[in-house]
């Protein structure tokens, strides 16, 4: 994806932007009829939640899937199907700051030098250890929506409380495309919480 076309669908879109705790919190309807649901930190201007919601085959609403943020709480399977996913199993969460993405993964009780972390030519950023225990391709929707591939210099990494922290170096494409969006987001007219109904992700 060019960053034209994600700047375009974001001034095309319908937007609707409330006020509520400590952050200003942006409903898309874009053109292809997808949602989205942004939420930005009041005082820093951070992205600090990014939301889809998600439709099944038949067009009903399932739910919202995080893209950036804390996961929505998983129902319990066990109720429905008998199984339930082991509460010990890694998961990852997704935060931006001003300067960089991050990645935390869960549950990786490894030590720090069986891992490694690799731009791939796929726009990946790739995880694998030694002990071939734990292996994750990454997708980077932001870069893709900037235009660039992952560069294996903008990565570092640290492991501690059984948590991997992978830090990516944002790159001057994403943080001109990151600025132009803000300036848009910037001008949608906002609603202090109680004046409008905005969809909850």
């Amino acid at each position: 994806m060019a960053p034209e076309e994600w700047l375009s669908l974001i001034q095309n879109a319908t937007k609707v932007a409330i006020i509520q705790d400590g952050k200003k919190k942006v409903h898309f309807v874009l053109e292809d009829g997808r949602e989205m649901v942004e939420e930005y930190h009041l005082e820093t201007n951070v992205l600090v939640r990014r939301a889809w919601k998600e439709k099944n085959r038949l067009g009903q609403d399932i739910g919202w899937n995080v893209e950036i943020g804390d996961p929505e709480p998983k129902q319990n399977n066990i109720e429905v199907c008998g199984i339930q996913e082991s509460s010990n199993a890694p998961f990852i969460t997704r935060r931006i700051t001003k300067t960089s993405l991050e990645w935390r993964i869960r549950n990786l009780s490894y030590p720090q030098n069986v891992y490694s972390v690799t731009a791939e030519d796929d726009g990946t950023i790739t995880v694998r250890t030694t002990n071939k225990k734990y292996f994750k391709k990454i997708i980077v929707p932001d870069l893709e929506r900037a235009g660039v591939k992952p560069e294996q210099d903008r990565i570092s990494f640290t492991h501690q409380y059984n948590t991997l922290i992978i830090t990516y170096k944002k790159p001057p494409a994403l943080m001109d495309l990151e600025k132009k969006v803000l300036v848009e987001i910037s001008s949608v007219p906002t609603k202090q919480s109680g004046d409008v109904q905005c969809p909850t992700s």
